[in-house]
């Protein structure tokens, strides 16, 4: 299990971008944490999420 924004989902094995695009994501209007670190949106395709794994996805929101 993968807990994503605080909920254990499935997702061990798929990659960031991977996740991402099932979910609906648009990458150019989010911050992704992996583990506590913020992770370079070149590195999406390439990381791999495993069993035990914390991800925090942050939307930016426009205001004004």
């Amino acid at each position: 299990m993968v807990k994503i924004n605080g909920k254990p989902l499935e997702t061990a094995g798929k990659t960031v971008e991977e996740y991402l695009a099932s979910a609906g994501y648009d990458k150019a209007r989010i911050v992704v944490e992996l583990n506590e670190v913020i992770i370079p949106k070149e590195s999406y395709a390439d990381t791999v999420l495993k069993d035990g794994d914390a991800v925090e996805i942050v939307a930016f929101m426009g205001g004004g």
